[in-house]
Protein backbone atom coordinates (compact mmCIF):
# COMPACT_ATOMS: atom_id res chain seq x y z
CA UNK A 1 0.00 0.00 0.00
CA UNK A 2 1.08 3.63 -0.48
CA UNK A 3 3.64 4.79 2.11
CA UNK A 4 3.65 1.31 3.65
CA UNK A 5 0.33 1.79 5.45
CA UNK A 6 -0.80 -1.61 6.69
CA UNK A 7 2.42 -3.28 5.45
CA UNK A 8 3.95 -5.39 8.24
CA UNK A 9 7.72 -5.09 8.31
CA UNK A 10 10.48 -6.86 10.17
CA UNK A 11 12.97 -5.05 12.39
CA UNK A 12 15.68 -5.51 9.74
CA UNK A 13 13.67 -3.40 7.31
CA UNK A 14 12.55 -6.19 4.98
CA UNK A 15 8.93 -7.14 4.55
CA UNK A 16 7.74 -10.66 5.33
CA UNK A 17 8.06 -11.72 1.70
CA UNK A 18 11.60 -10.34 1.66
CA UNK A 19 11.00 -8.20 -1.44
CA UNK A 20 10.19 -4.70 -0.22
CA UNK A 21 12.44 -2.61 1.96
CA UNK A 22 11.94 0.26 4.36
CA UNK A 23 14.77 2.04 6.18
CA UNK A 24 13.16 3.25 9.38
CA UNK A 25 14.56 4.30 12.75
CA UNK A 26 14.64 0.73 14.05
CA UNK A 27 16.82 -0.36 11.14
CA UNK A 28 19.06 2.70 11.47
CA UNK A 29 19.55 2.03 15.17
CA UNK A 30 20.62 -1.52 14.39
CA UNK A 31 23.02 -0.45 11.64
CA UNK A 32 24.60 2.32 13.67
CA UNK A 33 24.95 0.10 16.74
CA UNK A 34 26.72 -2.50 14.61
CA UNK A 35 29.00 0.14 13.10
CA UNK A 36 29.94 1.28 16.59
CA UNK A 37 30.58 -2.36 17.55
CA UNK A 38 32.97 -2.75 14.63
CA UNK A 39 34.83 0.47 15.43
CA UNK A 40 35.29 -0.74 19.01
CA UNK A 41 36.72 -4.05 17.80
CA UNK A 42 39.11 -2.26 15.43
CA UNK A 43 40.44 0.07 18.12
CA UNK A 44 40.84 -2.80 20.56
CA UNK A 45 42.85 -4.71 17.95
CA UNK A 46 45.00 -1.65 17.28
CA UNK A 47 45.63 -1.17 21.00
CA UNK A 48 46.83 -4.76 21.24
CA UNK A 49 49.02 -4.64 18.14
CA UNK A 50 50.47 -1.15 18.52
CA UNK A 51 50.02 0.14 22.09
CA UNK A 52 52.40 3.02 21.36
CA UNK A 53 49.78 4.47 18.99
CA UNK A 54 47.57 5.42 21.94
CA UNK A 55 44.36 3.89 20.64
CA UNK A 56 41.39 4.74 22.85
CA UNK A 57 37.60 4.52 23.08
CA UNK A 58 34.90 6.51 24.82
CA UNK A 59 31.19 5.75 25.04
CA UNK A 60 29.05 8.88 24.74
CA UNK A 61 25.71 10.13 23.40
CA UNK A 62 24.53 6.62 22.58
CA UNK A 63 27.59 5.77 20.47
CA UNK A 64 31.36 5.72 20.61
CA UNK A 65 34.27 8.02 19.91
CA UNK A 66 37.10 5.91 18.47
CA UNK A 67 40.75 6.93 18.22
CA UNK A 68 43.08 4.50 16.43
CA UNK A 69 46.24 6.61 16.44
CA UNK A 70 47.69 9.79 14.93
CA UNK A 71 46.30 10.49 11.47
CA UNK A 72 44.14 7.37 11.28
CA UNK A 73 41.05 7.66 9.03
CA UNK A 74 39.28 5.52 11.64
CA UNK A 75 39.38 8.39 14.16
CA UNK A 76 35.68 9.21 14.31
CA UNK A 77 32.57 9.15 16.43
CA UNK A 78 29.71 6.90 15.31
CA UNK A 79 26.24 6.06 16.52
CA UNK A 80 25.65 9.38 18.28
CA UNK A 81 22.09 10.56 18.89
CA UNK A 82 20.42 7.32 17.82
CA UNK A 83 18.56 6.71 21.08
CA UNK A 84 17.17 10.19 21.68
CA UNK A 85 18.41 13.76 22.24
CA UNK A 86 22.17 14.20 22.19
CA UNK A 87 23.26 15.84 25.44
CA UNK A 88 25.48 18.88 24.84
CA UNK A 89 27.81 17.99 27.71
CA UNK A 90 28.40 14.53 26.27
CA UNK A 91 29.04 15.98 22.83
CA UNK A 92 31.59 18.36 24.33
CA UNK A 93 33.30 15.33 25.85
CA UNK A 94 33.44 13.70 22.41
CA UNK A 95 35.05 16.78 20.94
CA UNK A 96 37.56 17.00 23.80
CA UNK A 97 38.34 13.28 23.37
CA UNK A 98 39.70 13.97 19.89
CA UNK A 99 41.17 17.42 20.43
CA UNK A 100 43.10 16.33 23.51
CA UNK A 101 44.84 13.80 21.25
CA UNK A 102 45.71 16.37 18.60
CA UNK A 103 43.09 15.04 16.20
CA UNK A 104 40.23 16.82 14.46
CA UNK A 105 36.87 15.82 15.90
CA UNK A 106 35.17 13.74 13.22
CA UNK A 107 31.52 12.81 13.65
CA UNK A 108 29.55 10.58 11.30
CA UNK A 109 25.90 11.64 11.34
CA UNK A 110 23.07 9.28 10.47
CA UNK A 111 20.13 11.21 8.93
CA UNK A 112 17.78 9.43 11.35
CA UNK A 113 19.72 10.57 14.43
CA UNK A 114 17.93 12.93 16.80
CA UNK A 115 17.93 16.49 15.33
CA UNK A 116 19.70 17.79 18.45
CA UNK A 117 22.96 16.26 17.17
CA UNK A 118 22.98 18.18 13.87
CA UNK A 119 21.88 21.35 15.65
CA UNK A 120 24.81 21.14 18.10
CA UNK A 121 27.32 20.43 15.32
CA UNK A 122 26.00 23.38 13.35
CA UNK A 123 26.30 25.73 16.33
CA UNK A 124 29.88 24.57 16.87
CA UNK A 125 30.84 25.28 13.27
CA UNK A 126 31.61 21.76 12.08
CA UNK A 127 32.54 21.58 8.40
CA UNK A 128 31.38 19.07 5.83
CA UNK A 129 33.95 16.36 5.26
CA UNK A 130 32.21 13.85 3.03
CA UNK A 131 29.37 11.42 2.44
CA UNK A 132 29.02 7.67 2.90
CA UNK A 133 26.27 5.45 1.51
CA UNK A 134 25.01 2.70 3.83
CA UNK A 135 23.74 -0.36 1.94
CA UNK A 136 21.88 -3.35 3.37
CA UNK A 137 20.76 -6.71 2.09
CA UNK A 138 18.54 -9.25 3.88
CA UNK A 139 19.99 -12.77 4.00
CA UNK A 140 17.68 -15.72 3.44
CA UNK A 141 18.34 -19.24 4.66
CA UNK A 142 17.99 -21.05 1.33
CA UNK A 143 20.15 -18.71 -0.72
CA UNK A 144 23.11 -19.93 -2.73
CA UNK A 145 25.77 -17.92 -4.48
CA UNK A 146 27.56 -18.51 -7.79
CA UNK A 147 31.18 -19.67 -7.97
CA UNK A 148 33.94 -17.17 -8.84
CA UNK A 149 34.83 -16.39 -12.44
CA UNK A 150 37.08 -18.97 -14.13
CA UNK A 151 40.62 -18.80 -12.79
CA UNK A 152 39.59 -17.05 -9.56
CA UNK A 153 39.36 -18.70 -6.15
CA UNK A 154 38.38 -17.21 -2.79
CA UNK A 155 39.36 -18.68 0.55
CA UNK A 156 39.26 -17.63 4.18
CA UNK A 157 42.62 -16.24 5.27
CA UNK A 158 44.45 -18.24 7.92
CA UNK A 159 46.19 -16.65 10.92
CA UNK A 160 49.47 -17.05 9.04
CA UNK A 161 48.09 -14.89 6.22
CA UNK A 162 47.90 -11.68 8.26
CA UNK A 163 50.72 -9.82 6.52
CA UNK A 164 49.83 -11.21 3.08
CA UNK A 165 46.21 -10.11 3.52
CA UNK A 166 47.09 -6.63 4.78
CA UNK A 167 49.64 -6.17 1.98
CA UNK A 168 47.19 -7.30 -0.70
CA UNK A 169 44.45 -4.97 0.58
CA UNK A 170 46.91 -2.06 0.80
CA UNK A 171 48.13 -2.72 -2.75
CA UNK A 172 44.57 -2.59 -4.01
CA UNK A 173 43.65 0.61 -2.18
CA UNK A 174 46.86 2.40 -3.10
CA UNK A 175 46.84 1.18 -6.70
CA UNK A 176 50.45 -0.03 -6.66
CA UNK A 177 52.36 -3.12 -5.61
CA UNK A 178 55.32 -1.35 -3.98
CA UNK A 179 53.95 -0.89 -0.49
CA UNK A 180 55.97 -0.73 2.72
CA UNK A 181 55.32 -1.53 6.36
CA UNK A 182 53.75 1.88 6.97
CA UNK A 183 51.11 1.17 4.33
CA UNK A 184 49.95 -1.86 6.31
CA UNK A 185 49.10 0.22 9.41
CA UNK A 186 45.45 0.77 8.49
CA UNK A 187 44.40 -2.70 7.25
CA UNK A 188 46.33 -4.80 9.77
CA UNK A 189 44.03 -4.22 12.80
CA UNK A 190 41.05 -5.34 10.69
CA UNK A 191 42.63 -8.78 10.35
CA UNK A 192 42.98 -9.06 14.14
CA UNK A 193 39.50 -7.81 15.10
CA UNK A 194 37.80 -10.25 17.44
CA UNK A 195 34.62 -10.16 15.34
CA UNK A 196 36.24 -10.37 11.88
CA UNK A 197 36.87 -12.99 9.22
CA UNK A 198 39.16 -12.11 6.32
CA UNK A 199 39.26 -13.50 2.78
CA UNK A 200 41.81 -13.64 -0.03
CA UNK A 201 41.02 -13.94 -3.73
CA UNK A 202 43.58 -15.92 -5.70
CA UNK A 203 44.48 -16.09 -9.38
CA UNK A 204 46.77 -19.07 -9.61
CA UNK A 205 49.33 -18.67 -6.85
CA UNK A 206 48.94 -14.89 -6.71
CA UNK A 207 46.89 -13.07 -4.08
CA UNK A 208 44.77 -10.81 -6.28
CA UNK A 209 42.47 -9.13 -3.74
CA UNK A 210 41.16 -9.25 -0.23
CA UNK A 211 38.20 -8.33 1.88
CA UNK A 212 36.88 -8.63 5.43
CA UNK A 213 33.64 -9.29 7.24
CA UNK A 214 32.71 -8.61 10.86
CA UNK A 215 29.59 -9.78 12.65
CA UNK A 216 27.59 -8.23 15.47
CA UNK A 217 24.24 -9.52 16.76
CA UNK A 218 23.18 -11.15 13.53
CA UNK A 219 24.44 -8.41 11.23
CA UNK A 220 27.46 -8.82 8.95
CA UNK A 221 29.45 -5.80 7.80
CA UNK A 222 31.69 -6.05 4.72
CA UNK A 223 34.75 -3.79 4.52
CA UNK A 224 38.42 -3.49 3.53
CA UNK A 225 37.84 -4.94 0.05
CA UNK A 226 40.24 -4.12 -2.76
CA UNK A 227 41.82 -5.65 -5.87
CA UNK A 228 45.44 -5.31 -6.95
CA UNK A 229 45.72 -3.28 -10.18
CA UNK A 230 47.03 -6.15 -12.32
CA UNK A 231 43.97 -8.27 -11.54
CA UNK A 232 41.16 -5.77 -12.02
CA UNK A 233 38.34 -6.55 -14.42
CA UNK A 234 38.37 -10.28 -13.61
CA UNK A 235 35.45 -10.42 -11.20
CA UNK A 236 37.55 -10.34 -8.03
CA UNK A 237 35.24 -8.03 -6.10
CA UNK A 238 32.11 -9.94 -7.04
CA UNK A 239 33.80 -13.17 -5.95
CA UNK A 240 34.74 -11.63 -2.60
CA UNK A 241 31.20 -10.33 -2.11
CA UNK A 242 29.67 -13.73 -2.89
CA UNK A 243 32.08 -15.47 -0.53
CA UNK A 244 31.29 -13.08 2.31
CA UNK A 245 27.54 -13.29 1.75
CA UNK A 246 27.80 -17.08 1.98
CA UNK A 247 29.95 -16.80 5.12
CA UNK A 248 27.50 -14.36 6.72
CA UNK A 249 24.61 -16.70 5.99
CA UNK A 250 26.59 -19.58 7.44
CA UNK A 251 27.25 -17.54 10.58
CA UNK A 252 23.51 -17.13 11.13
CA UNK A 253 23.30 -13.48 10.08
CA UNK A 254 20.02 -12.17 8.69
CA UNK A 255 21.35 -8.88 7.35
CA UNK A 256 24.48 -7.69 5.54
CA UNK A 257 25.75 -4.10 5.48
CA UNK A 258 28.40 -2.32 3.44
CA UNK A 259 29.51 1.31 3.21
CA UNK A 260 30.56 2.85 -0.10
CA UNK A 261 31.61 6.19 -1.49
CA UNK A 262 28.73 7.60 -3.56
CA UNK A 263 29.06 6.80 -7.25
CA UNK A 264 31.95 4.36 -6.81
CA UNK A 265 32.62 1.00 -8.46
CA UNK A 266 31.90 -0.58 -5.07
CA UNK A 267 28.42 0.92 -5.16
CA UNK A 268 27.82 -0.61 -8.59
CA UNK A 269 28.93 -4.03 -7.37
CA UNK A 270 26.76 -4.10 -4.25
CA UNK A 271 23.70 -2.88 -6.13
CA UNK A 272 24.14 -5.75 -8.58
CA UNK A 273 23.97 -8.18 -5.66
CA UNK A 274 20.70 -6.82 -4.29
CA UNK A 275 21.95 -4.38 -1.67
CA UNK A 276 19.57 -1.49 -1.12
CA UNK A 277 20.44 2.03 -0.02
CA UNK A 278 19.36 2.54 3.58
CA UNK A 279 20.61 6.12 3.94
CA UNK A 280 23.59 8.39 3.38
CA UNK A 281 25.71 9.48 6.33
CA UNK A 282 27.47 12.83 6.53
CA UNK A 283 30.95 13.19 7.98
CA UNK A 284 31.51 16.47 9.80
CA UNK A 285 34.70 17.74 11.39
CA UNK A 286 36.07 20.46 13.63
CA UNK A 287 39.80 21.08 13.92
CA UNK A 288 41.54 21.00 17.28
Amino acid sequence: MVDGVGDERAVDGSSRDGETFFADLALAQRLEAADACFKVAYVEAQASLRPERGAALMAAAGGYAAYAGPGSPLNQAVGLGMDGPANADELERVEDFFHSRGSPAWVEVCPLAHPSLAAWLNRKGYRLGGFKHVWVRPLRGKESFPPPAPGVEVAAASPQDAERWARTVAQGFLGRDDVDAGDLEIPMPSFHMSTAACFLAWVGDKAAGGGAMATCQGLASFFSASTRPAFRGRGIQMALLHARLAAALGAGCDLAMVHTTPGSASQRNVERLGFRLAYTKVALAREA
